[in-house]
């Protein structure tokens, strides 16, 4: 188990609950993550091997993938075999019940084969997350096939939530804790009474407070702890002093764990830490959009790679029908480093592009007044050479990042769509490849960018002493801790502080942010230790020609929306393309559906209106990580 009180979670939720999502969040930390896909079939289906694909494009390339369709008793395997350093994401049990109840694998012991898995992911030493639909709600099936899939399914997800230590409840996108630790008592679960097991007795506490806890409306929660155990000997407590024990205990962490949307950080001195919860975008909106384009009233065939925006600019609006992003802030962060990292820079240069940016000159002050952008230009203190100590103290971490925090509040308060993080700091792309180093494991040499410097030459002498920065600073911290926090102050400094904080803060107030340089990646693969929701309300307009922002983007799960090279400055290259996503959002939200399809209403088609609401009425449960097979399943259910 591990250090904050769980090795396993069971995720349950009906059709596009969101279940599958709210999931992969749970584990959006992890270095990587093994996916775990179980069902097969679907090939002759095209529609469900778009949906398939689609699940694959937001999955980060740093995740492997194991397939148990063809046997299902090798899910038990893979749990029994995985080492405690790995992370399982289980999607979902419903492709492993329509596999188990294959007629070609019958007859066969399917009560054993559950009850097998039910001991595997107990026994599980890696930390495991299953998804699982809920099928219990709806009418018994008609069919004799579908009543099998039903008492099946139902029979693993009782004994899956026996074994896991953590079970949560997704409902239209908002999640529900109903174990909140791995000794919690329940009823006797039909699994039991078939094994004569003998009742469990409830604590009122798991009965009162547990199962009615608050968890964030807004996304990934922050995992409920078991309850200190009992003095040995110790009477036991009447119900309502167990409430009212349970409240008193409780009442610190609770408002520490309140969903971040409602704590007023700044001005209270909260403190920003690690396992923070912030909202998440709407996870049915994106597709729902894609969904829609397949209609639109479109010329031509669609509008291409721009689909990336078009998902975006609807999961952050909670929309299928999107509207063009409106005014632009852009935080120009010029930060100052000391050391190796500054070798080759030319520090009055920088201080005068920044001058120039708050004039109103210079190249991002052109491309921001055509993409009606403000900019405000932060400068943030020196700070030391990475290779001989830490370039920042605690104090001064926490004070950067609540800057950060209060500049994304500003441009929410303002009125700005979207912000997006700029940089023309000194020494900034060293102690980003620092971090991303730090933070990934990345080889350092592979990603620092090359030193230009002025009339379109490389200053390779420059590069070879901000390596070696980068290397001494690497092997300073090699037995010191890797959390967030240490890693700003012991390599990323004020700026990258400051655009740590920017990021949670825009999460917060549910404000887009576009990145495309290394401050910015740098900043997301922080933020995301802070807070996983965070990368998921950023978007990479093009991810230029540098190595370090694409192998951090791609551990971010960010793909670039466009692949055009640019290198016009970190900031400028988003807002050159900036234009080009406002008219496919434009496009996306504004166009109706073609009237050739209206024509065919009669026969199935839909009318403008029904247009906008058919994917929200959907009841195809099809949340599965890969297709499900024919026969026995969801389908036939």
């Amino acid at each position: 188990m591990s250090a904050d009180g769980w090795g396993s979670v069971l995720v349950l939720g009906g059709i596009r609950s969101g279940k599958s999502a709210f999931a992969e969040a749970l584990v959006a930390g992890a270095a990587s993550v093994r996916y775990v896909a179980t069902a097969v079939g679907g090939e002759d289906d095209p529609e469900w091997r778009e949906r398939i694909e689609s699940h694959q494009r937001r999955r980060p390339q740093s995740w492997t993938t194991e397939e148990t369709g063809a046997d299902p008793a090798r899910l038990a395997a893979l749990l029994t075999d995985a080492k405690p350093d790995d992370t399982l994401l289980v999607d979902d049990l419903g492709g492993w019940v329509a596999a188990l109840l294959d007629p070609a694998r019958q007859p066969n012991d399917d009560l054993a084969t559950v009850t097998a898995l039910a001991e595997a992911v107990q026994a599980c030493s890696a930390r495991v997350v299953l998804v699982s639909p809920e099928v219990g709600l709806s009418l018994v099936p008609a069919t004799p096939v579908g009543r099998a899939f039903a008492d099946a399914l139902g029979t693993a997800n009782q004994a899956l939530a026996g074994a896991c230590d953590r079970v949560a409840f997704v409902v239209a996108g908002r999640p529900a804790w109903l174990k909140s630790g791995p000794d919690e008592p329940a009823i006797v679960t039909d699994l039991q009474a078939e094994n004569n097991a003998a009742p469990l007795t409830v604590d009122p506490v798991a009965m009162h407070d547990a199962m009615t806890a608050a968890t964030p409306a807004n996304g990934t929660p922050v995992l409920p702890r078991p309850e200190p155990p009992a003095p040995a000997g110790a009477e036991p407590p009447t119900p309502e002093e167990a409430v009212a024990a349970h409240r008193a205990r409780t009442a610190t962490a609770g408002a520490l764990h309140a969903p971040t949307m409602v704590l007023p950080l700044v001005a209270s001195g909260a403190v920003i830490e690690a396992g923070m919860d912030l909202p998440l975008p709407d996870s049915d909106a994106g597709p729902d959009a894609r969904d829609r384009l397949a209609g639109v009233d479109l010329p031509g065939a669609g509008i291409g790679a721009l689909l990336e925006a078009v998902e975006f600019a609807a999961a952050t609006q909670a929309t299928a029908t999107p509207r063009p992003w409106g005014p632009v802030r852009v935080l120009l962060i010029a930060g100052r480093h000391g050391g190796g990292a500054t070798a080759g820079a030319d520090a009055a240069d920088a201080a005068r592009r920044a001058d120039e940016a708050e004039a109103g000159t210079g190249a991002l002050a052109r491309l921001a007044a055509t993409a009606d952008a403000d900019i405000v230009v932060v400068r943030t203190p020196a700070t030391g050479a990475m290779e001989d100590g830490p370039v920042l103290d605690a104090e001064a971490v926490d004070a950067a990042l609540r800057q950060g925090w209060a500049l994304a509040d500003a441009a929410a308060e303002d009125g700005r769509d979207v912000l997006v993080l700029a940089s023309c700091g000194v020494g900034t792309e060293a102690a980003a490849t620092a971090v991303l180093a730090a933070t990934t494991g990345a080889e350092p040499v592979a990603v620092l960018p090359r030193v230009l410097v002025p009339g379109g030459f490389y200053d390779d002498a420059a590069w070879m002493v901000r390596c070696a920065a980068v290397r001494d600073a690497m092997h300073r911290i090699r037995q010191e801790p890797r959390g967030a926090k240490d890693i700003l102050a012991q390599l990323g400094g004020a700026d990258l502080a400051v655009a740590t904080g920017a990021l949670l803060g825009a999460a917060a107030r549910r404000l887009p942010v576009l990145l495309d340089g290394p401050l910015g990646i740098a900043a997301g693969l922080v933020a995301r230790d802070l807070a996983s929701q965070a990368r998921h309300w950023c978007l990479l307009p093009d991810a230029g020609n540098q190595a370090l922002v694409v192998q951090g983007a791609d551990v971010l799960g960010l793909t670039p929306v466009v692949q055009l090279g640019m290198d016009l400055g970190e900031g400028a290259n988003a807002l050159a393309v900036l234009p080009l996503l406002r008219s496919a959002i434009a496009l996306a939200g504004a166009l109706p559906v073609h009237p050739a399809l209206l024509a065919g209403h009669g026969d199935g088609g839909l009318t403008a209106d029904e247009d906008d609401t058919a994917d929200d009425d959907s009841d195809d449960d099809r949340d599965f990580a890969e297709p499900e097979p024919h026969g026995p399943g969801p389908a036939s259910a």
